[in-house]
């Protein structure tokens, strides 16, 4: 259970930071040509990709987390009601 809320989490902030370090670049060099200045990309990194997968990494700790959570406990209520089951 725990391998699986970090294996999750751990992709999804890899997919949402290279997905945002993708976009924050285009962006970033599309602004530099329309102002005549030199990109730059340190800013795309920093101050763009890096925090939104960081909120992005949290949100998917809570979220499967959660999921998770409500997966055990609903697996254990279905046992029981088999268990029940079976003895009546």
């Amino acid at each position: 259970m725990v391998m699986r809320v970090v294996a999750l989490t751990f992709l999804s902030t890899l997919l949402s930071f290279a997905l945002a370090l993708l976009l924050s670049i285009l962006g970033t060099v599309i602004h530099a040509r329309l102002e005549h200045v030199p990109p730059n990309l340190m800013f795309a990194y920093k101050h763009i990709a890096f925090p939104i997968a960081l909120s992005t990494g949290v949100v998917a700790l809570v979220a499967t987390t959660a999921m998770e959570i409500r997966n055990y406990r609903q697996g254990r209520v279905l046992d029981a009601i088999a268990r029940a089951a079976l003895k009546h």
